[in-house]
């Protein structure tokens, strides 16, 4: 048994898992697991640069992240960033700081490398199940960007977009500095149309079409799940695993694309850093869905965070 942490920073997020692995039986033991809503990706698609709060505010979260993986013992840390500090000219700052506060250089992967820890994390506990056929379309629906992943056991295809919840917000919702509430029906179909390209990019290289589970990862596809469910509060344990149809995918996308800041944030399992993009996240899954002919998405709360935990494992 191996006590490993993970940090996950993506565009909208960052995410710890502290757990125990075991490889002899696969299996990962939660003993922290949290996500902040750090909006790291303000701005980048328009200036092309980290803004200094944004930093500021990833760099407290991983002070408190510093402080939990210390009163844990962990004994390695991988810390991975992903879309947003990928594309930043300004990176270095970004880097600099996680070192001094983690001890350790976050790891700006590549769009394959992000792909292929999202698999990993997402259907390590599925190959077994005799209900989910195979090859697996692991779809990772991040704030800058989104993932695609074809696989059995191992990966056969993978390609990462440069489309995601906030980055679709920030290039189509945002007028004079403000989210329009809700979005006119140009707005709605200019997302629409850079989430087709993007899956016809997708398409070249990976055969989304192939695959007959369709597993769904990250906030967007997670909140989609608590509202089909109307659960009381987010509740991980009912999320993960669940299954949600695509005519329920589009009735929800439907309802978040016409309704108001304030009846989406009044969603009991909404978290408020999700208020104004989950509509573009939504739109994204469904897409996704109608593209491919899935009746159903498979949700996962496992997922590239669980990936690079046993990458260090």
């Amino acid at each position: 048994m191996t006590r490993v942490a993970a940090v996950d920073c993506g565009t909208n997020s960052i995410r710890l898992l502290v757990a125990d692995a075991d490889p002899e039986t696969g299996e990962l033991t939660d003993l922290d697991r949290r996500m902040t809503i750090v909006r790291l990706g303000q701005g980048v698609d328009r200036t092309g640069r980290l803004a200094p709060e944004a930093l500021e505010r990833t760099f407290a979260a991983c002070r408190e992240y510093a402080e939990i993986i210390k009163e844990h013992g962990a004994e390695h840390l991988r810390f991975v960033a992903t879309s947003a500090s990928r594309d930043a000219e300004n990176r270095d700052a970004f880097v600099r700081g996680v070192v001094d506060i983690l001890g350790v250089e976050p790891e700006v992967i590549t769009g394959d490398q992000e792909a292929e820890f999202s698999f990993t994390g997402a259907t390590r506990e599925l190959t077994g199940r005799a209900d989910l056929r195979r090859p697996f379309l692991v779809v990772d629906i991040g704030g800058g960007s989104t993932e695609f992943v074809v696989g059995d056991d191992h990966v056969r295809a993978a390609r990462s977009v440069d489309v995601g919840c906030v980055r679709m917000t920030e290039r189509h919702l945002v007028r004079d500095g403000a989210v329009t509430d809700p979005p006119t029906e140009e707005q709605i179909a200019a997302i629409r149309a850079d989430i087709e390209a993007a899956l016809d990019r997708a398409e070249e290289t990976v055969p989304l079409r192939e695959a007959h589970t369709l597993v769904g990862l990250a906030g967007s596809v997670t909140t989609v799940s608590a509202i089909a469910q109307d659960l009381p509060e987010y509740d991980s344990e009912a999320i993960h695993h669940s299954r949600v149809s695509r005519d329920r995918v589009r009735e929800i996308t439907e309802w978040l694309l016409r309704s108001t800041h304030a009846e989406r944030a009044a969603v009991p399992s909404m978290h408020p850093g999700r208020v104004d993009v989950i509509g573009a996240g939504a739109l994204v899954l469904l897409a996704i869905m109608e593209r491919i002919g899935a009746e159903e998405v498979v949700v996962s709360e496992h997922d590239i965070l669980d990936g690079i935990a046993w990458s260090v494992a």
